[in-house]
């Protein structure tokens, strides 16, 4: 059996009951090596099998191969495996491991316990958009940024910045001023669940000019965002 798994930010609170059980049961973890080293302390006395970044087919592969030979194997994701994780690689090249049964298993991603923490930005209709370019053009990005932004959506932007990317963001938030003013109503959080945990509230206007990492995911409101008791809120539309 192959699990594929979100561990949401890592964090014992973050993993749902689901994803626990998957982890208990299995005897190999697969994983990014940051997320690997996060569930060591957990579960120490499981094997890992770990790589680094731009790998993910090896450790797929790993993975598959492994669960092929009849072992219980954790592939982990961080947040959910279905948003921007390893799920649809994995039933990819699992075409090819008819014997391989693939269970994949929902965890919160950082749209969700990042928006609980700065209260309830994307409660009406919302988009998710990663700004890595790494495996989608930013032409297709800044499409996807505008239809977003014209359509009057929340935003929550992944992967907003990052040491070669210094500029997505501020481009990102150029596209979404031409449909909402200076002062919307926009929030980052970092290091959900992790040490270092920090969110903000701020402006559009101040948001363009902000400095970010990869462990940050940033939203930005609609029309009707508002600050309620310092919390970040998009109503959802009953009549008060």
């Amino acid at each position: 059996m192959l699990y594929i798994l979100g561990i949401g930010s890592g964090s014992p609170d973050g993993l749902t009951g689901e994803a626990l059980n998957a982890l208990k049961n299995c005897s190999l973890v697969v994983g990014y090596t940051v997320y690997c080293d996060l569930l060591r302390p957990l579960f120490p006395e499981k094997e890992y099998y770990s790589t680094g970044m731009r790998q993910e087919k090896e450790r797929v592969g790993f993975a598959l191969e492994q669960a092929a030979c009849g072992l219980d194997v954790s592939l982990v994701c961080s947040g959910d495996a279905g948003v921007y994780g390893m799920a649809s690689l994995a039933y990819e090249l699992g075409e090819k491991y008819v014997n391989v049964q693939i269970s994949v298993i929902a965890g919160v991603t950082a749209a969700l316990s990042g928006a609980a923490l700065l209260g309830s930005p994307l409660t009406n209709d919302f988009a998710v958009i990663s700004l890595s370019d790494l495996l989608t053009p930013w032409e297709v990005i800044m499409k996807r940024i505008e239809g977003a932004a014209s359509g009057d959506l929340a935003i929550a932007l992944y992967n907003p910045m990052s040491h070669r990317r210094t500029d997505n963001l501020r481009m990102a938030c150029e596209i979404i001023l031409k449909y909402r003013s200076n002062d919307t109503p926009c929030g980052i959080a970092s290091n959900i669940g992790r040490e270092g945990e920090n969110c903000e509230i701020l402006t559009l206007g101040e948001l363009q000019n902000t400095v970010v990492d990869m462990f940050t995911t940033v939203f930005v409101g609609n029309s009707v965002t508002r600050i309620i008791g310092g919390k970040l809120v998009t109503p959802r539309g009953y009549r008060l």
